[in-house]
């Protein structure tokens, strides 16, 4: 009698491991995460915040020494509280940008960049939300450091020529545009980072757009100099948080719309190159 061995049929059991899926909040999230865990940032934002404040303060205290002596240049006596306390917004604005390159280029130098397009394999959402994320990082440092430094700076020049308040017409747009202007050129220096995939290169290009060319600018005939200045980035920028403008600046709003251009060119250029080139 032959007998038969029955064999167990083993039961197949699911993985209980969750299926993740690439998300626009989870890209977002992961973003946010690697910035803040780089010491380079709060250095970084710190030093951004720092040049803000005190070189403004630096500025009203000047101006303060100076009024009513004959040792007062012409432009400097037409200061005003926002013009001294924004004095900082250039120097600012260097910290802010090479942070910008350093988010998207540092990781091309050290080879996390592999590791991160493998996890989100569309690319895009990567560039996108190192921009957003940055982006809203700079815009948060530069509103306050514009307001701390007003907030003191129109303490010092009470009393002057200068003096002004919150309550002044154009002072809340003008703080608001300083802020709004350090954090677009933080996402172009992103932009940047992606496009050069370089931390020198990067840098050298965010100098030269921001400070070499304006200032090359004025070797130029008259007639150019009124034709190119005002759409240079920082010229676009500066409008945007001047108080007053003249016959040679933008207005407020183009000045935004122009230097929105530039953020847009910029990380177009970022986004063809980051689909079109291998990491």
């Amino acid at each position: 009698m032959s007998t038969l061995t029955a064999t167990a049929e083993t039961p197949r059991t699911e993985s209980t491991r969750p299926a993740y899926r690439v998300t626009g909040r989870r890209v977002l999230s992961s973003e946010w995460a690697k910035l803040w865990s780089l010491r380079s940032t709060w250095i970084t934002l710190g030093l951004g915040l720092l040049f803000l404040v005190v070189f403004g303060l630096i500025a009203a205290a000047r101006y303060r020494s100076m009024v009513g002596t004959p040792r007062m240049a012409p432009d400097f006596a037409r200061a005003t509280a926002v013009s001294l306390s924004l004095f900082g917004t250039n120097f600012a604005q260097l910290a802010l940008g090479v942070l910008g390159v350093l988010v998207t280029a540092g990781e091309y130098s050290t080879g996390l960049i592999r590791s991160t397009l493998a996890a989100v394999p569309r690319r895009l959402p990567v560039l996108w939300s190192k921009a957003a994320v940055f982006g809203l990082v700079a815009l948060v440092v530069g509103t306050l450091g514009a307001f701390v430094a007003f907030q003191f700076g129109s303490g010092i020049v009470s009393g002057t020529p200068a003096a002004m308040g919150l309550t002044h017409a154009g002072v809340v747009r003008s703080l608001l545009g300083a802020g709004l202007y350090l954090g677009l050129v933080g996402v172009i220096g992103t932009a940047l980072g992606a496009l050069l995939r370089s931390v020198a290169g990067g840098i050298s290009v965010l100098v030269a757009g921001l400070m070499l060319i304006p200032g090359l600018t004025a070797l130029l005939p008259s007639s150019w100099q009124d034709d190119i200045s005002p759409y240079l980035p920082s010229h676009a920028g500066q409008a945007l948080f001047a108080l007053t403008q003249d016959s040679t600046t933008l207005s407020p709003l183009a000045g935004l719309l122009v230097l929105l251009g530039w953020t847009a060119l910029a990380l177009a250029g970022a986004a063809y190159r980051l689909v079109r080139s291998d990491a």
